[in-house]
């Protein structure tokens, strides 16, 4: 691949943007300084440095975020700041997008990728991918709250049945519920149906995948691929 081309993949601007700064003498390779737009360069696992900022080569975007709160997962949010702008300029350039979303009051693990048939294989229904909840609640939470929300519970305005695929206990007033479909607002609404409140929610695993230990708020990181979340 010419390296202007590789640029352009990664969302570092046009062709002709990408070949100004190789000229210009704002990038480098393996140390390097590259000043030929047009060399041949190895592109998988290429790591490169445009104006000083370290990249590495992938084909396919995907990266997992600790989503804070107060951000919408919406490029154009209505009320809160947009999760996008927490991005580096050339993932929002490749036109990543959130693999499903979280409320603006909701934090933790959120996935990205410029890859739509991996959004879609991960947001089907069909494919009943487990997504694990911390729910904080108002209420002490009782064992009959815990056996409905396993058994089945309906939303209002829902006339299916929805449950939770797994549902413990950690502390008086939290759980960890696991679910496999993805309704609106659903825990919120579950936790309704048994005449609890949701208080504070984290999600903190999707998939395979367990929110990165000391990954802070905001905070993103590259994943190696479809298979880190696969179940």
């Amino acid at each position: 691949m010419k390296l202007a081309q590789l640029l352009f993949s990664q969302g570092f601007g046009a062709r002709r943007e990408c070949e100004g700064l190789i000229a210009a003498g704002h990038v480098t390779v393996a140390g390097a300084r590259a000043d030929d737009p047009f060399a041949d360069v190895d592109a998988p696992g290429l790591q490169f440095t445009v104006r000083g900022e370290a990249w590495t080569y992938h084909e396919k975007a995907l990266l997992v975020m600790n989503k804070p709160q107060g951000v919408e997962c919406s490029q154009k949010p209505k009320h809160h700041p947009s999760i996008y702008s927490l991005l580096p300029t050339p993932l929002r350039r490749r036109d990543v997008q959130s693999i499903g979303r979280l409320d603006e009051d909701t934090t933790g693990l959120l996935l990205f990728t410029d890859d739509g048939a991996l959004i879609h294989r991960f947001t089907s229904p069909k494919k009943h991918v487990p997504k694990v909840y911390e729910v904080t609640c108002k209420h002490p939470v009782t064992p009959d709250q815990i056996d409905r929300l396993l058994e089945g519970v309906k939303l209002v305005d829902d006339p299916a049945t929805v449950r939770a695929v797994a549902c413990e206990l950690t502390s008086e007033l939290t759980l960890r519920m696991t679910l496999v479909d993805g309704k609106y607002h659903q825990v919120k609404r579950m936790m309704a149906a048994v005449s609890n409140r949701v208080e504070g929610l984290h999600r903190s695993g999707f998939g395979a995948l367990t929110l990165p230990a000391g990954l802070a708020p905001g905070q993103w990181q590259w994943l190696d691929g479809p298979q880190a979340i696969v179940p």
